[in-house]
């Protein structure tokens, strides 16, 4: 079998992982930051944390992005209570920032930089991707697939030094049932089995590519063109067996980074549904509008009543810090145990399920009884209406009868200056379509995501690193984490610089992309 287990082997986490130097994409990103902060606190004695890190306009560097962007992050806080001076040390110290973009040959650094840095790193965690469901495709490949074949060439350059990199448990697709640890088989036909257990993709890239040009050679703008490649990823995306191109270029990666390191000592971690801290630093901390919050933040607004979903599906949602731990034992687990392909899920779903309507009586619940406490959350107070849940099939018919005529009477209103008279239901009707065809797959589950081997790689630390580094989702009390730990965290962190006034402009409530497993950075 390709993907091999190393039942009875003990490993220490702070043993392995001191005085080495781990090399992170991704460190924006929310998972990044998680990361980052349990390493720093928990590991002290690592030799360098080595950041790369794209510049931008506001921040040219590396270094300016890692002060401004990540070390002034609120999920530093508890270190800069507890220990300010050891914190100012270690990010002065201990903390190396690469400007560099993934995506890129040798990372756009010049061919003796590219393996200066690779001859630094003890360890690789690649967490740098884009998590747009419906990213543009040439944009979407370029992060999720291509730039692997950049990451395992500072592999190899650093001596097949270990790689985790991180994916997602919905690279399983369209499959239903039990989904496992092991490398994914795409639902319809679309590339050959090599032996050794990865698929072949590098054709299917090229016949992706091919098309991409067509579909470029034949749109008048730019705008239209960035449409068009939308369009494009989401109709290949579900063509093939994925539902939006996030999965369908996360399965690729996964595909490309096992072929190129198959030699290599490589870990595959696929969180599931990424969502604010259970515990640490502190519990519901979170960044940014996660899956889940997109439909908090519409039954908030009042935007729309109800939401198509599988009300009795199990929705697979892990908290942050636990995915941020599973990532840490993977790497000092590889480091103590080289020479392996190991593939890890992360997820509650077949050893602590939740499904979506207990999700929804939990945060419904807690939003009806202490409403006062969420300010910025429900600015306008409790919500007349309780938010519902439909069949998805139902619910899709009935938009797009309504979908039409309400679409082509706000046209004419646009184009004869006519005042829109009925703009609440056309606001209702593009919010309520647009978090159907984002999210509706997500909370219609048919699978169900299972996590052995990594709660055996867990029962392989001692008991002490297993308090200080649980991945084990039976510690989720459901009922607290959706109710009063999770919507005080999207309260206070997620909405803590929206404007009251701002949060009641009666627009529609913008839909954002999930932001987990692998938060958009580099």
């Amino acid at each position: 079998m390709f993907v091999r287990n190393d039942v009875g082997n003990q490993i220490s986490v702070q043993g392995q992982l001191a005085g080495k130097r781990i090399l992170i994409t991704g460190a924006t990103g929310f998972l990044g930051k998680v990361v980052i902060e349990k390493i720093i606190r928990e590991i002290p004695d690592v030799d360098k944390i080595i950041l790369l890190v794209r510049g931008n306009d506001r921040c040219p560097s590396a270094r300016e992005r890692f002060d401004r962007e990540i070390a002034a992050s609120t999920i530093f806080d508890r270190l800069r209570r507890e220990s300010p001076a050891r914190f100012r040390q270690f990010c002065r110290e201990k903390m190396d920032c690469v400007t560099g973009e993934v995506t890129e040959k040798y990372f756009g650094l010049s061919l003796k930089d590219f393996a200066k840095l690779a001859g630094r790193a003890d360890v690789v965690i690649h967490a740098a991707a884009s998590v747009d469901f419906r990213e543009q495709l040439p944009r979407a490949l370029k992060i999720n697939t291509l730039s692997l074949l950049n990451v395992a060439q500072l592999v190899k350059k650093a001596g097949n030094i270990p790689l985790v990199h991180v994916s997602t448990c919905y690279v399983h697709g369209f499959h239903r049932g039990d989904c496992r640890e092991e490398v994914v088989a795409p639902v319809k036909k679309a590339c050959a089995r090599n032996p050794r257990g990865f698929y072949e993709v590098r054709p299917l890239i090229a016949k992706l590519q091919k098309k991409i040009g067509k579909v470029s050679a034949g749109s008048p703008g730019q705008d239209v063109l960035a449409c068009r490649m939308v369009e494009l990823g989401a109709k290949e995306s579900r063509r093939r067996g994925w539902n939006d191109t996030y999965t369908f270029t996360k399965w690729l990666g996964e595909q490309l980074i096992m072929e190129e390191l198959a030699d290599s000592t490589l870990t595959i971690v696929r969180p599931s549904i990424i969502e604010s801290t259970l515990q640490e630093p502190v519990p519901g901390w979170v960044e940014g509008v996660k899956v889940a919050d997109a439909i908090i933040l519409a039954y908030a607004r009042e935007k729309t009543p109800f939401f198509p979903a599988l009300a009795d599906g199990v929705i697979d949602i892990i908290p942050a810090d636990l995915a941020a731990n599973s990532l840490i034992l993977a790497a000092a687990e590889a480091l103590a145990l080289p020479g392996r392909l190991r593939i890890y899920q992360c997820s509650t779903g077949s050893a602590n399920p939740v499904t979506v309507g207990r999700m929804k009586h939990f945060l419904q619940t807690e939003a009806n009884q202490n409403v006062e406490s969420y300010d910025r959350l429900f600015p306008r107070g409790r919500p007349k209406r309780d938010f519902r849940i439909i069949d998805r099939r139902i619910f899709i018919l009935a938009m797009a009868a309504l979908r039409g005529p309400v679409t082509l009477y706000d046209g004419v209103c646009r184009l004869t200056g006519m005042t829109n008279r009925i703009q609440k239901i056309t606001d209702f009707v593009r919010t309520t379509m647009k978090l159907a065809v984002t999210f509706s797959f997500y909370a219609s589950p048919r699978c169900l995501f299972h996590n052995e081997r990594l709660e055996e790689l867990a029962s392989r630390v001692t008991p002490a690193e297993r308090r200080a580094f649980p991945v084990d989702p039976a510690i989720i009390e459901w009922e607290r984490y959706m109710g009063p730990v999770h919507l005080a965290g999207l309260n206070r962190y997620a909405l803590k610089d929206r404007k009251v006034v701002a949060l009641k402009e009666a627009k529609p409530v913008r839909v954002p992309v999930m932001v987990s497993p692998s938060a958009s950075s580099g």
